[in-house]
């Protein structure tokens, strides 16, 4: 693990966890610290010692959105050149379960870095939404794919043209996060979710993530294509051979991720 400005990283029993940490601006993103946490997630990606990924803010925000002022002088054409979202592109080829903690608010930059995630579990008073159009702008991080993704076109819309901020209890009703725990026990229910995940074979978890997030953009005649080219890909895993065996003699299995 690499010296960061903005982040700090963790290591243990077989998870990875990058908690934000530029506290004077409430976590705002800006392009160094995004550049960052993606850094350390691809880091992460590729320890064979780390079976998940943990993404954490502090105790009163998880991220306000991009840094306002890194973003004054922009135009289009100096954004077209350097290109800026293309690093959040990368997220999306991290091939381990990714969990967004969220506490406080998630706001803009700060709400797509969650919805970039696999799960999201936020304490009961997180708050999530999208203000850029409060600034005439839009999200840009993929904001709005992930928002209508999880909740639908119309309700998408509606949040995002208000900018107005959903509770962490509506965000669960609609599908935008997983799970609504107290705000004292969101470091504890998420690490005992990312240990379940870490015990479960590793193989598994990716030819599952990448059979899911596929599910969207498939046909289901195309999903399903998939789903058994990975479902046949798991029996050439010595994972596999564990798990089926250990089902057999009645014990827990002990996956090695191979």
């Amino acid at each position: 693990m690499g010296e960061y400005a903005h982040i700090n990283v963790v290591k243990e029993e077989g998870i990875g966890v990058i908690q934000l940490d530029r506290p004077d601006v409430s976590n705002a993103l800006n392009r160094k610290m995004v550049d960052e946490i993606v850094g350390e997630m691809e880091v992460l990606d590729r320890d064979e010692t780390v079976r998940v990924i943990v993404v954490k803010g502090h105790e009163k925000f998880f991220a306000a959105g991009a840094d306002i002022e890194e973003m004054l002088e922009d135009s289009p054409l100096s954004l077209e050149l350097l290109d800026p979202f293309a690093v959040w592109d990368r997220i999306t080829l991290i091939k381990k379960p990714l969990i967004a903690a969220v506490n406080g608010f998630a706001l803009g930059g700060g709400f797509e870095l969650a919805l970039h995630c696999d799960l999201i579990i936020a304490g009961e008073k997180a708050k999530f939404g999208f203000p850029e159009v409060k600034l005439g702008v839009m999200p840009g991080a993929g904001g709005t794919q992930f928002l209508t993704k999880a909740m639908g076109e119309r309700k998408a819309l509606e949040w995002i043209w208000l900018g107005e901020s959903m509770s962490a209890a509506e965000a669960e009703r609609f599908g935008v996060i997983n799970r609504v725990v107290a705000p004292e026990m969101l470091e504890e229910e998420t690490m005992r979710l990312a240990k379940q995940l870490a015990n479960q074979a590793p193989i598994s978890l990716r030819l599952i993530k990448e059979a899911v997030h596929k599910a969207e953009e498939l046909s289901l005649t195309d999903g399903m294509k998939l789903e058994r080219k990975n479902f046949y890909l798991a029996f050439d895993s010595n994972d596999q051979k564990e798990g089926m065996q250990a089902f057999m003699d009645k014990r827990r299995p002990s996956f090695k991720g191979v």
